[in-house]
């Protein structure tokens, strides 16, 4: 069975309304409504307080989901985007210096190269969102009685978009340094 399907069910075995449910998880009425709709899954929190509530263990509650979030995390290891990432970013340094410094307008070049990484970047963490990856992965380390720390709870959930704006640039001050090495380099040479 399927936990949105077990959340529904002993929902109801303890005649909780959705909106009860919330208050005493402390959620909204249309979180519990989207889990039980299977669009999105509920925190380990959040999944502790209904085992305790519902009366039952987590791995009750969660039974048949483990091995579907096992799954989803292999199945999503987003190895091809990580690739894609690296490689235009690699290649937006490696072509485009030398593109940078050869040609008028040379410039678009790397900034094309690395605008394909980011967009496979942003495409990894969109993925990881889609597929409540953090989520799995905080279940399943509970799951197999190792710990979950709570920096990694605090990490995967705050400051997501200064994290992203500064990764953006780092990358930017990484390529602009490596791009005056080689045109430093190619000064010297010339």
């Amino acid at each position: 069975m399927k936990l949105h399907e077990q959340i529904k069910k002993y929902r109801k075995q303890k005649h909780f309304s959705q909106e009860e449910l919330a208050d005493k998880v402390y959620v909204s009425r249309q979180t519990i409504s989207n889990w039980e709709n299977n669009r999105s899954y509920p925190t380990l929190d959040s999944l502790l307080i209904m085992s305790a509530l519902f009366d039952i263990s987590l791995d009750t509650l969660v039974k048949g989901d483990i091995d579907l979030m096992r799954q989803e995390l292999s199945k999503h290891d987003m190895s091809f985007w990580t690739k894609v990432m690296l490689a235009f970013i690699f290649l937006g340094i490696i072509v485009g210096i030398p593109a940078t410094a050869l040609l008028h307008d040379g410039f678009i070049v790397p900034i094309l190269l690395w605008g394909i990484g980011m967009f496979a970047a942003i495409k990894i963490d969109l993925i990881k969102k889609k597929y409540n990856l953090k989520t799995y992965q905080e279940i399943l380390a509970f799951d197999e009685g190792r710990e979950v720390s709570s920096e990694f709870k605090k990490k995967s959930r705050q400051n997501y978009w200064k994290r992203e704006f500064l990764m953006i640039i780092i990358s930017i001050v990484i390529i602009l340094l490596l791009s005056g090495f080689v045109l430093l380099v190619l000064k010297v040479w010339r």
